[in-house]
């Protein structure tokens, strides 16, 4: 049966705690000074904007972003060797590193910022969501440590998930909407 496993971020209850940037490090093993993902403030970041209201009563919100496993993702069409592709059990995107040979094309094609590269190997590193938990059925570990369960991980085409539910209670965006890649990051409005 085919899934389209997706994540839904609730930015009312994120902190900015960054507990699943280390995570994701901790899982996947990531070098210092990469990441697969980022946890974006309004006050560092210019997507956003400023703080909202008047002392005491302002509001800040932070935007954890990773590879957004997009449908029509710009990084597998860019990608000259096949590195990347998009899983029709899953609908992730999926990286082999042993393929790449570091032209960053896809790093250039990419909206979101979401992948990076190693100096030593010169091979691209991104999200897999954390490919092997979901395997087992597990969620990748970002959302398993978040401690304000601002992150959720589930098959959006099964209507009883909880992301399915939340998709269909609450306002949500994607980012980039207009550059039409589809993102499957689903940010629940604060």
């Amino acid at each position: 049966m085919r899934k389209q496993m997706v994540f839904v971020i609730d930015m009312k209850r994120c902190i900015g705690c960054d507990t699943c940037v280390v995570a994701c490090k901790v899982e996947n093993d990531v070098d210092t000074g990469r990441f697969r993902l980022k946890v974006l403030d309004s006050h560092r970041d210019p997507i956003f904007e400023k703080p909202k209201g008047n002392y005491p009563e302002l509001s800040q919100h932070w935007l954890p972003t990773m590879c957004h496993h997009c449908v029509d993702a710009p990084c597998v069409s860019a990608c000259p060797t096949n590195t990347l592709w998009r899983s029709d059990d899953d609908g992730l995107v999926h990286l082999d590193v042993d393929k790449c040979i570091g032209c960053q094309r896809c790093d250039e094609a990419c909206p979101y910022d979401a992948l990076s590269f190693d100096a030593e190997t010169g091979a691209a590193d991104k999200c897999s969501a954390c490919a092997h938990r979901v395997a087992e059925d597990l969620a990748p570990s970002c959302a398993v440590v978040c401690p304000t369960r601002a992150i959720h991980f589930g098959d959006s085409l099964d209507p009883e998930s909880k992301v399915s539910h939340l998709l269909a209670t609450r306002e949500h965006k994607v980012l980039a909407e207009s550059r039409g890649a589809k993102p499957q990051i689903y940010y629940l409005e604060p």
